[in-house]
């Protein structure tokens, strides 16, 4: 077996771009060192990466920039642990490890002529991201495109040029809350569960996309069986400590399932398919 074909032996990548998204997130722009594999890398909405600070270790994150803008990948990080605090030490021109694209990916191709429902919390708007810029580039393909997303405070929310832009385009609908008042916060404030019934959007020829903290999409997934969402008809993405990345060590399993394989992407039905863990 050569190098190039080691699934664990990562790619070299060259951060060109660090953007500080909140005080403990930051975003990361890589590009390949292998020209010709950055030309004809492929991947889809919604699949992740390793990610590795050579010495430390690598974790797992989703590339949030669309396979429609190839330039660089984009990576976000929230720094907890040690590879995360390695990665916020990083600056443009170190190099990284990149192991891509894992996972499935989000059913886009189901969706397309249905209105669009994507609600977020704090970095839970990485993995949407993806697809809310696909959906995007993809403008025609799709109906009403909602966006409901918060975080504890403004400074907590992330991606603030995307959110400016969205706010700003006639064929998005951006609702923008954070959980308490705060100074000079014009918006909506309130938990993001609480806003989804507020707002009540109708499942009428609509998918529903979530992700965030997990208590919070336990009561949007909650909130949006009350608001009669068909279970087929809610998408979320599972969150574990992935290891491997090939559904080979068995670190991620549920039931029959490898959330590094066979997800991160889940519909609610396929969800309450897998035993409780």
């Amino acid at each position: 077996m050569t190098g190039k074909e080691n699934p664990y032996l990562p790619e070299l990548a060259t951060i060109i771009k660090v953007i500080d998204e909140t005080p403990n997130i930051k975003s990361f722009q890589v590009v390949f060192n292998d020209m010709e594999k950055q030309k004809t890398f492929f991947f889809e909405p919604g699949q992740v990466g390793q990610l590795s600070v050579f010495g430390v270790g690598e974790s797992t994150f989703v590339i949030n920039s669309p396979p429609t803008r190839k330039d660089y990948l984009q990576f976000s990080v929230m720094r907890v642990g040690e590879v995360t605090t390695a990665l916020h030490e990083l600056h443009e021109g170190d190099i990284v490890g990149v192991r891509a694209p894992l996972g499935n990916w989000f059913p886009y191709e189901g969706m397309k002529g249905k209105k669009i429902l994507f609600i977020g919390g704090g970095i839970g708007l990485a993995p949407l991201r993806t697809l809310i810029l696909f959906m995007l580039d993809n403008r025609k393909d799709y109906d009403d495109i909602t966006i409901i997303y918060g975080a504890r405070t403004p400074p907590d929310l992330c991606y603030k040029e995307d959110l400016k832009d969205w706010e700003e385009r006639p064929d998005v609908n951006l609702i923008l809350t954070v959980d308490t008042e705060y100074p000079g916060w014009d918006k909506r404030t309130g938990f993001v569960p609480t806003v989804l019934n507020e707002v009540a959007p109708s499942p009428e020829n609509t998918v529903a996309i979530t992700c965030g903290p997990p208590i919070m999409i336990k009561f949007v997934l909650q909130n949006l069986e009350k608001l009669n969402f068909k279970d087929d008809h809610i998408i979320t993405t599972l969150e574990a400590r992935m290891k491997c990345g090939l559904g080979i060590c068995g670190r991620c399993n549920i039931g029959s399932k490898y959330i590094c394989k066979d997800g991160p992407v889940f519909s609610l039905a396929q969800l309450k398919a897998l035993p409780a863990e």
